[in-house]
């Protein structure tokens, strides 16, 4: 599985693009305080901590992370969650 990173305007959100669908669905979107139990993609991710938004359609993943938080950190953490949620459940 290919996962590719991508910077986007916003330094606290990072573009995951993916080498197949990121959804079986249309668009999902989940923000902090909101339940992602509909998506077990947005659900394992949200499950890292310090995410406040998580964004699939398409090929891609956009994921918000808290102002605290460094994606030196979390973005590997967010690959494995996407590399371990496609593992899970193959295309």
């Amino acid at each position: 599985m290919q996962v590719s990173p991508e910077p986007t305007p916003n330094p606290n959100a990072i573009k995951f693009t993916l080498d197949r669908p990121a959804t079986a669905s249309g668009a999902e979107t989940f923000k902090a305080g909101t339940d992602p139990s509909a998506s077990p993609l947005g659900a394992r991710i949200f499950a890292l901590g310090d995410v406040t938004n998580v964004f699939a359609i398409a090929d891609f993943v956009s994921v918000t992370k808290s102002e605290t938080a460094d994606w030196s950190d979390l973005g590997p953490r967010v690959i494995e969650a996407i590399e371990g949620h496609f593992g899970d459940n193959p295309a």
